[in-house]
């Protein structure tokens, strides 16, 4: 090889040498451009969502997460702190490697969640290579609350008889536990004491009639519901709510009388709106439900009338005009009783009436006689000697047409020296001759006695 020839061989080592570093460099230099590009866009904290579980206890921390950034290459060139809620007491990190620990004992319904930032800075700096960022760790709730009934005890009032199924009262209990994470929170519902008359709907708490009843036989039930969390599972909490719940009145009873039949007496000698005897009809309804309405059914009887005692709702008999023992002494009326306001809804039932009979004896009184004319005109001639008949005076015992009668005169002063009378047959004489001229009449007044 030549001079010439080694020097071109050169000259072209010598061209490829500086151009193949240059072109390193460059692909260097591009690869590096576009790593850095790729990695500003991924650099940032690197973290799954953290929790804490309350109510753990542990002699050692509890591991909790860890905190990442993309630009920790595990060099032990990173540090990591740690401030915020909690920070450095109850909670700790790692600086090495991020990784939390929970130091103490967290009660979710007290605080459930924390809020926490990270920092991650170079040892050799101590410059940030991660902007501070913010994050929070939730604290995990455990079943560690009983369900409460806040309302109780409860009292309701639903109607008797009504159907099955009929809505009576809805009890609700809390539950301090976390209702979104698990079932520490979701409540069962179910009844203790109350079947069969009564049911619970289990996940509403809502009582519902599981059969007609009826007041009159029982007016008040308890209930017990019991309210268990976890779902009714096992290790589940409960809690029981006592329901007083009370039948109200429907009018689903006609009244009926006491009696079939009553006997009264009444004087012939009482006057009109006397009280002659009650009736009394029952009705086993309460308030407007019982009120009932007395009638004399027909034309049973015109001397007679009732009336109704809204207070103790009794019928009350009176007198409707006077009754004579000799011209009738017995009476018999029919009573009737009426509901006032009448529940449509059991007319199928029957009629929401009653009756009776009353029977009424007119009781004799101890009339005293009674005159056959109320007035008598006699006549005598002046001057008639002495013992002259006047007249006669009849009377009747209206008790007893052969009970003996007497008769006397009032006496004023001067008639009983003029006129006098036979008190077994009232014949009436003179006593002396009579002078027309000193008095032409005389008014006597007769009296009739029972002997």
């Amino acid at each position: 090889m030549n001079c010439f020839a080694l020097l071109s061989l050169m000259l072209m080592l010598v061209q490829l040498c500086p151009c193949s570093p240059s072109m390193q460099n460059c692909s260097t230099q591009n690869t590096d451009q576009s790593f850095t590009a790729v990695r500003r866009v991924k650099r940032g904290w690197v973290w799954e969502p953290l929790f804490a579980t309350e109510e753990q206890t542990s002699v050692v921390p509890v591991y909790v997460g860890q905190l990442k950034s993309d630009l920790d290459k595990q060099d032990g060139n990173l540090k990591y702190l740690l401030t915020g809620e909690g920070a450095g007491n109850i909670f700790v990190i790692d600086e090495n490697n991020g990784k939390i620990y929970v130091t103490e004992k967290l009660d979710r319904e007290k605080k459930p969640f924390y809020t926490l930032r990270a920092q991650a800075i170079n040892r050799s700096t101590q410059l940030p290579v991660e902007p501070e960022s913010e994050f929070i760790i939730k604290v995990r709730d455990v079943n560690d609350h009983e369900p409460q009934f806040l309302d109780g005890p409860y009292m309701a009032t639903v109607p008797e008889m009504s159907p099955e199924g009929t809505s009576v009262t809805q009890v609700t209990a809390t539950d301090g536990d976390d209702p979104s994470y698990g079932n520490s929170a979701r409540l069962l519902y179910s009844l203790i004491q109350g079947q069969p008359y009564f049911s619970v709907e289990p996940k509403t708490g809502v009582i519902r009639m599981a059969s007609q009843m009826d007041r009159e036989t029982k007016d008040q039930y308890l209930v017990i519901i019991q309210a268990k969390d976890m779902v009714g599972q096992a290790g589940a909490f409960s809690a029981t709510a006592t329901v007083t719940i009370n039948l109200s009145d429907i009018n689903d009873n006609p009244p009926k009388f006491q009696q079939r039949l009553y006997y009264m007496n009444v004087s012939e000698e009482a006057p009109v709106g006397t009280t002659v005897g009650k009736v009394f009809a029952e009705d086993s309804d309460i308030g407007e439900n019982a009120a009932m309405n007395y009638f004399i059914e027909g034309d049973s009887s015109d001397a007679f009338d009732i009336i109704t005692n809204n207070e103790t709702q009794e019928g009350i008999i009176l007198l409707k005009k006077r009754v004579d023992y000799e011209s009738k002494r017995r009476y018999s009326i029919e009573a009737k009783v009426v509901n006032r306001y009448i529940d449509d809804r059991f007319l199928k039932d029957g009629p929401f009436e009653d009756k009776t009979i009353v029977k009424i004896n007119v009781e004799d009184a101890d009339e005293p006689p009674v005159f056959t004319l109320d007035n008598y005109v006699m006549e005598i001639a002046e001057g008639a000697m002495s013992g002259s008949l006047v007249g006669v005076v009849t009377a009747r015992d209206p008790d007893d047409d052969d009970c003996p009668v007497r008769y006397s005169i009032v006496h004023g002063i001067h008639l009983k020296r003029l006129f006098s009378i036979n008190e077994h047959n009232g014949t009436i004489i003179t006593t002396k001759p009579l002078d027309r001229e000193i008095a032409s009449w005389h008014n006597i007044t007769v009296t009739a006695t029972e002997t």
